[in-house]
């Protein structure tokens, strides 16, 4: 089911949060964050729209590191029912498109729960502070990639970012399938 990402909450705070990556190792947002901004992408492996998007992804994330921006992609979705969506789904994955950011696993989903993730993608970009500052979608793609001269929205804001601590006044939400929680037990 397609679910739209709610606006931009300015400045609210990055939540703190320890996951074990695609690499074997625990990560913390304190060791990953970037010295100009931080972009938090929750996603996965089967969604349409995170297919859609993922090679741009990593051509975005590999240049905002030029700007001291870090990204970091961390996976919520309920693996026992969605299988693609498996730790060792998400290391071959991982390796075969050479992601240039970790990629983490939030077995609990206690961390997208306290970002208030609501689909994958999910795009959170924070300046160097921290704080919130873009919460839209990364191009005009849909379930199928964007044109080859689509906007990079998501770019530019974290550009801007990284160079005025601000996002974007206006900003386009993100639009993708929504996360899969476990059942209630």
């Amino acid at each position: 089911m397609a679910v739209t990402a709610p606006v931009c909450d300015f400045g609210e705070k990055a939540k703190p949060f320890r996951l074990l990556g695609v690499d074997g190792k625990w990560h913390t947002l304190d060791e990953l964050r970037g010295e100009r901004g931080t972009l938090i992408v929750f996603m996965c492996n089967h969604c349409p729209y995170v297919k859609a998007i993922i090679d741009r992804l990593i051509r975005d994330a590999r240049e905002l590191r030029e700007h001291r921006v870090a990204t970091i992609a961390i996976n919520p979705n309920d693996a026992e029912r969605y299988p693609e969506d498996s730790f060792e789904n998400m290391k071959r994955w991982a390796e075969e498109k050479d992601f240039p950011f970790p990629y983490l696993r939030d077995e609990t989903q206690e961390v997208a729960r306290a970002y208030g993730a609501v689909c994958t993608p999910d795009f959170f970009g924070y300046n160097a502070d921290l704080e919130l500052q873009y919460r839209g979608r990364l191009d005009s793609s849909g379930r199928q990639p964007a044109p080859p001269d689509a906007r990079r929205e998501l770019f530019e804001a974290m550009v801007q970012i990284a160079r005025t601590g601000r996002g974007p006044r206006e900003q386009i939400p993100s639009m993708g399938c929504s996360i899969k929680w476990r059942e209630a037990a």
